[in-house]
Order: C-alpha cells, then structure tokens, then sequence
C-alpha cells in the first residue's frame, strides 16, 4: 500500500512515520520544502507539488491530506479533484467542520471520488505510535483502506462511523468532551493552589492517576506539565480554541440538547484571551453604584 501524505505539521509528519514504520510506502508534499525533507530523512518520497504526488500513486490513488480546516483544506481538496480520477479515495483528516465534509463528499462523489472525513485523536503521540480514527464514507469502499488504519491506529483504535460527516461529527463531539474535562482539571487544581494547604501540584497529579476515578491521559499530561513547571509560571493562562468547541455548542443548541459544562468552558477558553473585560467593569461599576461596593482601580 502507499499513501499520499498532503500536510505535514506536526500530526501529519508524525502520522508519515508511523505508516512508513508499519512498510506503507508514503509520497508527501507540504507546502515547507523543510517539512518535507524531514519526511524524506524518515524515508518518505518527495513530492514537488500535488500533481507530481498524485502521480507517483498507485490506482486506486489514496491521498490523505492534514491540514488546517476552513480554506486551506478546501483549496486543496478542489485542486486534487483536477488530478484523481474515478475510483480513487480522498481522506480528509484535518478538524474539518462535518457539514463541510457532507458537501466535499457530494461534489467529489460526482466524478466518481471517494471521499472519506476521518476524525483523527491521540495528540502527536498518538499520531507516532497508534492514534485514534473515527471515520466517515462510503461504506462499500472501506474495506480498501481499513488495512491502513488496522496499522496505525492504536488496538481498538479506529471505528468506521457511517456516512460521509459521520467521522468529523464524532471528533466534534469528542472535543467538546475535551473541553468540558480540561476545564475541570484546571479549576480543581486552580482550587488547590488557593488552598490553606501546600500540595505538590506533580505528586497530586500523579497519585490520581494510579488508580482514583478521574485517572486519565489528560492527567498524566498534567504530571508531565508540573514536573517541568510545578507552579505553570513561565506561561499565561491563555487557553485558544481551534473552533470545534464552538461547533459542538453551535450544534447542540440547533439539536437543542442541553451542554452547560461544554458550554461554559468554550466561554472561559474566550475569556482566557482577555487580561481584562468590559462586562467585569460594567458588573464592577453597578454594584458601586447601588450598594457602594469597592472597585479595583488601574
């Protein structure tokens, strides 16, 4: 089997060396002539442009692309459209917005493309090692490529999810979860450190993963934060959002199905942006002004 990688960030870089390290043979192309001879070193085949890729593919042609969602994705997916042909499989790997991958199946589908949105976890480490898949196509051509995933995801790694917007509505969901369980972590241990007590914020972190109900991947990766930086001084706390919290809080109130913990973390993701807030000043200045509340000035 060989893939073509389009995209080779961080996950799309990592998710090159996996497949080479389970004999998938991988042509890339990025954009970054450095991203790609990094590819090269791991023993990828360069590609001077999508064109050039799609031609050292075998038929059926597979082109996975990983790259950001919105424009860049869509651009890209519209001019591979101009080199595959009917019978070949297009994935889209990216945090693409479903309805988006409702449409790009659509209009590929008319000359005979394969598209497939696969929503795609486990972080970078993952990514190496044995990441996470949720995918979403044609059904009758997944058997073509559920080898690939058989090897790079991790043991039970991968669900074929149904039609084509299925994968990335799954991911959607599964980061809004995200949200809501980053949240919670980082106000329990906001909590501790406004605590009478001095606790380890690593030793704490590590002890609940060994065994307490909230053990997780996401609290390992709190340890190996505080093992580096146990009070977190040397960043902000500025939490960015890369849309798909806000999606799923979008879709739950279209579905109207009630998501106040997801809900409320997108908002504090938004408000982490700000040092300061005119609404904090408007609520500051009213309970001045009807109860002659004090008022912190600059």
């Amino acid at each position: 089997m060989k893939i073509g990688m389009i995209g080779l960030g961080k996950m799309g870089l990592h998710l090159t060396k996996n497949m080479l390290d389970h004999q998938i043979e991988v042509a890339a192309y990025d954009v970054s002539e450095e991203a790609v001879n990094e590819a090269v070193k791991f023993g990828a085949e360069a590609a001077k442009d999508l064109a050039d890729l799609v031609a050292k593919l075998p038929t059926p042609k597979i082109v996975w692309t990983m790259i950001p969602a919105g424009a860049p994705t869509q651009e890209t997916l519209q001019a591979l459209s101009r080199y595959l042909e009917a019978g070949d499989i297009l994935i889209d790997g990216g945090n693409s917005f479903y309805e988006d991958s409702v449409k790009n199946s659509r209009e590929l589908a008319k000359k005979g493309i394969h598209f497939f949105d696969v929503g795609s976890s486990g972080g970078m480490e993952g990514a190496l090692k044995g990441g996470n898949f949720m995918i979403g196509g044609p059904s009758e051509v997944f058997s073509t490529i559920e080898p690939l995933f058989e090897k790079i995801a991790a043991p039970n790694g991968y669900l074929y999810t149904g039609p084509a917007g299925s994968g990335h509505y799954l991911k959607m969901v599964h980061n809004g979860i995200e949200y809501g369980m980053m949240q919670a972590i980082g106000e329990g241990f906001d909590l501790l450190m406004h605590s009478p007590y001095d606790y380890d914020n690593e030793k704490v972190a590590e002890m609940w993963n060994h065994g307490s109900v909230v053990r997780s991947w996401l609290m390992e990766l709190a340890a190996n934060a505080f093992r580096k930086d146990n009070q977190l001084e040397s960043i902000k706390g500025i939490m960015y959002s890369s849309g798909e919290g806000r999606w799923t809080v979008e879709e739950a109130l279209k579905r109207q199905v009630p998501m106040p913990v997801i809900a409320t973390s997108l908002m504090m993701r938004y408000r982490s942006l700000e040092d300061d807030t005119f609404t904090g000043k408007v609520v500051a200045a009213l309970r001045n002004e009807f109860g002659g509340h004090a008022t912190s000035k600059k």
